[in-house]
């Protein structure tokens, strides 16, 4: 079986191990053809994967064309090229295609399936894959679960059965709005969750932050049409709890350096990889003034972020609102 991937970054070259693993024919394409040579001929990349060897039989080039016929066609780029990548590679017409990408279009406010729905055709199956999933864990063998969702119920058990592993279990879902929502949102939570470790709060304050996060996730995805039950499950609190502490979280180290002080261009100048959260914190805003959905949290972080407002400030701010009933969010499905 030939499995395609549009992305070498970490979380590409990380998928793709993990299907070699399982005895598919992988190909990754990277771009830059400078990187992709480098990547084919060093098998590492000692900036983001240090230590971590790519197999001989991982093919790496910057030719599209290459990449097909694929059995499966995975996107692990940044959010905000996957409409430009799916131009791309449209006219090799893939017909099943994997989202392991967690963000939302900034203009659009589209969720990933929904991109790659516009630009691939309505043919395309299409299939989003979720959960705790730190790269540097998965390939060490920690064990973890993760859910892959779509519309298409058996398309989800073929994507299900595509990556399932001893040390990599997949659960399926037919939410993909849910998923997709809860996977991309917890990034901006866990940009928070690292502010509060950068200004020297301790679990008591993370806790906090990271429950009322989530019930923002939870109100703004419900009003999009996803199910409720969707965010207490792998693509919502897993992902969020994961991403939220872990040291090898882009995102939470982002808010880490925010909360001592920085200021972001010079913390993602510093990066080699790329920080989902940033995007979609302005994003989340916009859709939550657009869909009438409070989240004072995820409004606090976007200004955080755009340094807008002290950090310091922020918190008052936060912390001294009109005091509320905790659950005042509807499990009633809104959206479409």
């Amino acid at each position: 079986m030939k499995v395609a991937i549009l992305g070498a970054g970490s979380w590409g070259i990380t998928l793709g191990i993990l299907l070699h693993r399982k005895d598919c024919n992988v190909i990754l394409y990277e771009h830059r053809e400078e990187k992709a040579e480098y990547l084919e001929r060093r098998r590492e990349d000692p900036r983001r994967l240090p230590g971590v060897r790519i197999p001989d039989e991982v093919h790496i080039t910057s030719r599209l064309s290459e990449l097909f016929p694929a059995d499966f066609l995975i996107f692990a780029v940044p959010s905000q090229t996957v409409r430009e990548v799916a131009r791309k590679v449209r006219d090799f017409k893939p017909s099943k295609v994997i989202s392991a990408v967690k963000g939302i279009e900034l203009g659009s406010l589209k969720r990933m399936s929904e991109v790659l729905g516009e630009e691939l055709g309505e043919d395309v199956r299409i299939a989003a894959l979720s959960g705790p999933s730190i790269a540097v864990e998965v390939l060490r063998g920690d064990p973890t679960s993760v859910v892959v969702a779509s519309e298409n119920a058996e398309y989800a058990k073929e994507v299900q059965l595509l990556f399932h592993s001893g040390r990599f279990r997949v659960y399926r879902s037919t939410d993909i709005v849910g998923v997709e929502l809860g996977g991309a949102f917890k990034n901006i939570i866990a940009i928070g969750a690292g502010a509060v470790d950068g200004m020297g709060f301790g679990v008591n304050s993370k806790g906090a932050l990271i429950t009322r996060g989530l019930a923002e996730i939870m109100r703004l995805g419900v009003k999009m049409g996803a199910d409720p039950l969707t965010f207490s499950g792998l693509a919502g609190v897993g992902d969020l709890i994961t991403t939220c502490f872990s040291k090898n979280s882009r995102n939470r180290h982002v808010g880490e350096e925010l909360g001592r002080g920085r200021k972001i261009d010079e913390i993602l100048a510093e990066m080699s990889s790329v920080a989902e959260g940033v995007k979609t914190a302005e994003a989340a805003c916009i859709l939550s003034e657009k869909l009438g959905v409070e989240m004072p949290l995820t409004h606090a972080i976007r200004n955080l972020i755009a340094g807008e407002m002290d950090r310091y400030e922020l918190l008052r701010g936060l912390m001294e609102r009109e005091p509320k009933e905790e659950i005042y969010w509807t499990t009633r499905r809104e959206g479409p």
